[in-house]
């Protein structure tokens, strides 16, 4: 039986290291730095985020939507966020270029400021983490093929440290003591770094989109109705388990001009009312409804994405009100999620570092700065073996891969499509070297 595995592996690990590694350090560096986007945003924008407006004099929610409506001529209003203290609400407006802005009202619901959301540090850091700042649908999809292979160097890592027995290896010289370090930290970061890759599933443009599709289709798993287009680190902030789901549609046909002018409409304050009677306390965010057959939707997230406004997993909820009659349609709680809605709920601001406050921020660090470490390790390592004059890369052995590398390789390649493909081409390549090694040596024989 052929039991060429630990070959393979290695080389898979090798040249997939060096392959993704440039990658790899931008996304753990991104990552770190968006970790800590609340307390860094509460700093630079403290005017916006905590300021008081000159205009002493209280006026009403309502009063306040129509003043930036008159006073940003040509844009519509997307959504309200109503913070709690010591944070200032926010309005959400956009115009039909694509532009937006966000509005700081202080707690006299009076105009304090005005920002440029792509223009801030979470917009930045996120970007970056996403698409390297190019907002580019291939280098998202080379950002999830890194997760993919991220996963297989952990696992062949860890298979090979305990194949060749390096942690029982007495061996002092300075390359095998790197390579221990490498393999320690590897074995130790498994099962975190495990966690924060799958958990950065959501954004990702293939897998994602497949689980999101198989949960709207089965409805026992998703009850969601989750759509094909997966979540990003910029969207809004009804929360991720409910942003997709067909909303209800008010009784009322009555024709709209705009979400502000509908005949009937209910009014911001009421709306705002009709929210706390439903036991919603702040914060949480009202989006206006759509058109005429629109509903006003009041929710709290906890993915979204703007200090101040998350919430826990379980506080999650998303009510949907008759825009005429104020009444209640529809109320989602965290409890109604299926185990995909839950997993994401759960899993983002897990990866986002603050499912838990700061110490999962401070756990999240850890993690990034000892992953650079086993990096580093990794690189000196190889270092240390060119300069002992041993080969700078694996040896090929050539012989046909065995079953169990084959297997789990299918295996990974299954859960992780991207990864398939990418090791179905690995594998054409191989056996059209295997072959042509083989053939060369037969003729070499002969003609002896």
């Amino acid at each position: 039986m052929n039991n060429n595995t630990f070959n393979p592996f290695r080389r898979l690990h090798f040249y997939a290291a060096w392959f993704i590694t440039p990658l790899l350090i931008t996304l753990t560096l991104s990552g770190t730095g968006f970790l800590f986007y609340p307390e860094v945003e509460s700093y630079l924008y403290e005017k916006e985020f905590f300021g008081m407006s000159e205009t002493k004099e209280t006026q009403s929610m309502d009063e306040a939507i129509k003043e930036i409506s008159a006073k940003y001529e040509g844009y519509s209003i997307g959504k309200i966020s109503m913070m709690e203290e010591p944070y200032n609400s926010r309005v959400t407006i956009s115009n039909e270029n694509g532009d937006s802005r966000t509005i700081f009202l202080d707690d006299s619901n009076q105009i304090v400021s005005s920002q440029d959301p792509s223009n801030t540090y979470s917009y930045f850091m996120r970007n970056f983490h996403s698409s390297l700042l190019t907002e580019s649908t291939f280098m998202r999809y080379l950002v999830e093929l890194t997760a993919c292979w991220t996963v297989f160097l952990i696992i062949s890592g860890i298979y090979m440290t305990f194949k060749k027995k390096l942690l029982a290896n007495k061996n002092k010289s300075k390359s095998l003591k790197f390579q221990k370090a490498h393999a320690i930290l590897g074995i130790a970061l498994a099962i975190p770094l495990m966690v924060i890759v799958i958990t950065g599933i959501p954004w990702s443009v293939f897998m994602g989109s497949q689980i999101a599709k198989f949960g709207q289709e089965h409805p026992e798993i998703g009850r969601t109705e989750l759509r094909y287009t997966p979540p990003q680190s910029d969207v809004d902030e009804i929360p991720w388990a409910t942003r997709s789901l067909n909303q209800p549609a008010s009784d009322d046909k009555t024709e709209a001009n705009n979400n502000l002018n509908n005949p009937g409409q209910q009014s911001l304050e009421s709306v705002i009312a009709k929210a706390q009677d439903e036991k919603i306390s702040r914060p949480f965010s009202i989006v206006y409804p759509a058109d005429e057959k629109g509903v006003f939707t009041v929710s709290k997230g906890s993915n979204t994405g703007v200090p101040g406004l998350d919430v826990s997993p379980y506080e999650e909820t998303t009510a949907y009100f008759d825009q005429y009659s104020g009444n209640v349609i529809a109320k989602i709680n965290f409890e109604d999620y299926g185990i995909i809605g839950k997993w994401f709920t759960w899993g983002i601001p897990l990866h986002e570092g603050h499912l838990f406050g700061m110490p999962n921020k401070i756990l999240n660090l850890v993690v990034c700065i000892a992953f650079l470490g086993a990096i580093t390790m990794g690189f000196l390592s190889w270092m240390r073996r060119m300069k002992q004059g041993e080969s700078k890369t694996p040896r090929r052995v050539n012989k046909q891969w065995s079953l169990v590398a084959i297997l789990a390789l299918l295996i990974l390649g299954i859960i992780m499509p991207l990864f398939g493909i990418s090791i179905l081409i690995i594998f054409v390549i191989e056996t059209i070297v295997y072959y042509s090694s083989k053939n060369k040596r037969i003729s070499s024989e002969l003609s002896k």
